[in-house]
């Protein structure tokens, strides 16, 4: 792996908006029914929505890439962005996205190992992510990772309530 990181801009709008749309579906479009798909992707990527997070001080998106060719991205929170906990001392991942070409090729685990990084270097104690309670492969990945589940919360998919296993992940300084 040779990779590279790089922050969000306002830029990279189109860019982000459609790695997300086609990540979303690849990874829960078979999960999930078209409708709901379709109403979610238009309402959670939806480009004025999109460019309010990335105006936002307390979001960051972050492109990875592997020898130069765009992997994926990472959505962090903090404070007043975070979608549930709002605690100061922590950090949100509320999307680590890889494109399907390069998922098990350990870029997940490199894009946690950037996150903790950038948590520690801020001061944060902990990070905290929400998972859906049907992703195995998701909830088995991040355990490995030292997270653990302390929570649930309501995720909804156009009409579809799901529900999100809230994990989170103590920091050692």
């Amino acid at each position: 792996m040779n990779l590279t990181y790089r922050k969000c801009t306002i830029d990279d709008l189109e860019i982000l908006r459609e790695l997300s749309c086609q990540t979303f579906r690849d990874t829960y479009g078979h999960l999930n029914s078209e409708a709901n798909m379709k109403a979610y992707l238009e309402f959670a990527y939806d480009t004025s929505k999109l460019l309010k997070e990335l105006s936002n001080s307390s979001t960051c998106f972050y492109f990875v890439y592997d020898s130069n060719k765009l992997a994926g991205f990472l959505k962090l929170n903090e404070h007043d962005a975070q979608t549930d906990i709002h605690d100061p001392l922590s950090l949100e991942i509320e999307r680590i996205y890889l494109a399907r070409e390069f998922q098990g090729k350990g870029l997940g685990k490199a894009l946690i190992n950037k996150v903790v990084e950038l948590a520690t270097s801020s001061g944060k104690t902990y990070l905290w992510l929400g998972v859906w309670e049907k992703n195995d492969k998701a909830i088995s990945f991040y355990k490995k990772n030292g997270f653990y589940e302390f929570g649930k919360h309501t995720f909804i998919i156009g009409e579809d309530e799901q529900t999100d296993f809230v994990m989170r992940k103590d920091l050692v300084f």
